[in-house]
């Protein structure tokens, strides 16, 4: 998510420090609970990461755009978790 700010801020127009502290941060909870995610508990933090990261939409659009294509990365990660968990 970091290393989206530059191409977020030359295509979309200028990004706010609020948009940008709230990709920094959501960035560091993305990278903390990769590390935890063999806990249960993870995968629904996880969940409620991408709700925040939609939710940091109406900072910028462009976060909403990534929030959306992280959320489908993430629901094809829930659903291969539960093929192979069962």
């Amino acid at each position: 998510m970091v290393l989206a700010i530059q191409p977020i801020r030359v295509v979309g127009g200028g990004l706010s420090a609020a948009a940008i502290a709230a990709v920094v941060a959501l960035a560091v909870a993305a990278v903390l609970l990769a590390g935890l995610i063999r806990r249960a508990w993870a995968w629904s933090a996880g969940t409620v990461l991408q709700g925040a990261l939609l939710l940091a939409g109406v900072l910028h659009w462009s976060l909403l755009a990534l929030g959306v294509i992280f959320a489908l990365v993430w629901a094809y990660a829930l659903h291969v978790r539960r093929v192979i968990l069962g």
